[in-house]
């Protein structure tokens, strides 16, 4: 019988997200990109990535934006080609496809998963907060934060480093794009989590 991931993780659904900023005051810096996995278990009984969800976002009315996050980044707020959508529409869309996932996988709910996630959790706690959206299938403050656990696992911090010591594959030039740090935090998270496994930690 195929194990549930709401057996694993006290009936939550892991969810990798990552978020791209205007800077880190989450009051008062535009979100700019939000990416995000969808974990699940195997048939081998593996937590693996699941399917991507991913919104570039028109910046909120009287957002600041630092050119030194802009440069980081690379993203260009004005360009057309990026299809962003405003900000509600892009969380409410992006919440409602979290709730279907929370659903079918018997989950009570969403908890995040992020590379120092409490940064992710708190632009998407402010913006939720500032949409005066309803629906939230996040736990409020509850998350897991590959930055402490690939510490713990493999002694490096930074999600490049820690992903090279997890031999997971991880090209700079893509970095800092939102889905793309989503996909690779859900690959290390992965490795890390069926790492314990391996180990005796949780059968």
């Amino acid at each position: 019988m195929k194990q549930l991931i709401s057996d694993r993780f006290r009936g939550f659904l892991p969810v990798v997200v990552d978020v791209e900023t205007g800077g880190f005051n989450s009051e008062t810096d535009a979100l700019l990109e939000i990416g995000a996995v969808i974990l699940s278990i195997n048939e081998q009984g593996r937590l693996t990535p699941g399917f991507n969800l991913f919104h570039s976002i028109i910046p909120f009315q009287g957002a600041n934006i630092e050119q030194a996050a802009l440069d980081i980044t690379g993203i260009d707020p004005n360009d057309p080609y990026r299809a962003a959508i405003d900000e509600k529409e892009a969380l409410t869309s992006f919440f409602n496809d979290i709730n279907d996932a929370v659903k079918s996988e018997y989950c009570s709910r969403a908890v995040l998963v992020g590379h120092n996630a409490h940064f992710d959790l708190g632009f998407l706690n402010t913006a939720i907060k500032r949409n005066n959206i309803k629906k939230n299938p996040f736990h409020g403050f509850t998350c897991f934060d590959t930055a402490t656990l690939s510490g713990l696992a493999y002694g490096q911090t930074v999600l490049a480093k820690a992903c090279k010591s997890a031999q997971i594959e991880f090209n700079s030039d893509k970095a800092h794009s939102a889905i793309y740090d989503a996909e690779k935090t859900a690959e290390l998270f992965c490795a890390i989590v069926n790492k314990w496994n391996d180990l005796g930690g949780w059968d």
